[in-house]
């Protein structure tokens, strides 16, 4: 034994390093092949292409995790993509939007004294409502299957309580429809006139809160201002179609009213993509972003149609048509934008971290007791 009279200390100085026991107290021992220095090359050579990321203090270190890859087994999306049918259900959205705004319009124009306008509105809302109904069964595979929807009522429920207003609504536009043509039972018609009324902004509306309520990221991600794109929308087209149909001399409610749901149509659909991050790009790329620019270019021009054209009968029906096809794009393309988002793992993935980072963050920088803690 030496004077030095050498011992290992296995526990060292708590980071598992050696060290030797002398008369002038401890000194650590070499270990030849496993002392690292920092920016070697040896450790560079673990780096993507031979650099070795940099900490604060200038020394580099090896990356432990390699960067996540956007992926699931076997190549599968980790949602299932929607299984309605782009023809069926994308219409459904737009004709039950046109037969909601459509009837409450008509209810308007009834109270208002434009017999003209009112009719119009009265039967384009009664057969939207018709086709409406068609579309949805034969997506459904058969009429059974809508009728056990309204087993029960689920106030909770977006299907449930739209299916019930449509199950109203639908009788009522054909009795003030029926009455409107037929000259028949006029109090009866009139009064189911204003039911249906009452009943059309919430079918107008519901089939937003209807996509919303889905784990499909595309839809969930603009919950708070689909409601408002789909409102908007569906008056621009029950606008457009007054301005298509109707006398020049019981038009100018609805020319007035489609310009500005043309508009807010417009800006609430920028206004939902810019809030969404990363899922807003289902609606820039690909079929949804073709079919959201050219809503967007139709719903402009149907505008313009609309507030030049008080005194031109072809401007007038010219941007009713506009404004009908870029309402019926702008629901195809959320549509196709939902789809679209399902199919990418990065659209669920990405949102998710990003709301627990958010998360995190909160609680870190919220005092205890306070009440306000993310949970």
């Amino acid at each position: 034994m030496s004077e030095a009279n050498k011992i290992r200390n296995a526990s060292g100085d708590g980071g598992g390093r050696a060290h030797a026991v002398t008369r002038e107290g401890l000194s650590p021992l070499a270990q030849p092949g496993r002392e690292a220095v920092p920016g070697s090359a040896a450790v560079a050579d673990h780096a993507p292409n031979g650099h070795a990321p940099r900490t604060g203090g200038g020394k580099r270190e090896e990356p432990m995790v390699p960067r996540a890859e956007f992926e699931s087994y076997y190549g599968r999306p980790i949602l299932n993509k929607p299984t309605w049918r782009a023809p069926n259900i994308a219409g459904y959205l737009f004709l039950g939007g046109l037969a909601g705004a459509g009837g409450t319009i008509a209810a308007a124009a009834q109270a208002g004294g434009r017999p003209g306008l009112a009719r119009v509105m009265k039967t384009g809302s009664a057969a939207a409502t018709g086709l409406s109904l068609a579309v949805l069964i034969h997506d459904l595979g058969r009429p059974a299957r809508f009728i056990n929807m309204l087993r029960m009522f689920k106030p909770t429920s977006p299907m449930s309580v739209g299916s019930w207003i449509l199950v109203g609504f639908a009788p009522l536009t054909a009795a003030a429809a029926a009455s409107e043509l037929t000259g028949v039972l006029r109090p009866v018609g009139a009064a189911a006139a204003y039911g249906a009324g009452a009943l059309g902004p919430g079918l107008a509306t519901y089939t937003a809160a209807l996509v919303s309520d889905t784990a499909v990221p595309a839809w969930h991600e603009g919950h708070r201002e689909m409601p408002f794109v789909f409102a908007s929308s569906a008056t621009a087209a029950a606008c457009g179609l007054g301005l298509l149909a109707a006398a020049a001399d019981e038009s100018e409610p609805v020319r007035r009213l489609g310009a500005i749901a043309g508009m807010a149509e417009v800006g609430w659909s920028k206004l939902m993509q810019e809030r969404m991050g990363l899922v807003a790009e289902c609606y820039r790329e690909g079929r949804a972003g073709r079919l959201m620019k050219a809503a967007e270019v139709l719903t402009t021009a149907g505008v313009v149609g609309a507030a030049l054209g008080r005194r031109s009968a072809l401007m007038r029906r010219v941007s009713g048509a506009a404004l009908i096809a870029g309402s019926a794009l702008t629901r195809f393309g959320v549509f196709e934008a939902g789809v679209a988002s399902a199919e990418d793992p990065k659209y669920t993935v990405v949102p998710q971290r990003e709301r627990l980072a958010r998360a995190s963050a909160t609680e870190r920088t919220t005092p205890p007791g306070s009440g306000n803690a993310v949970r």
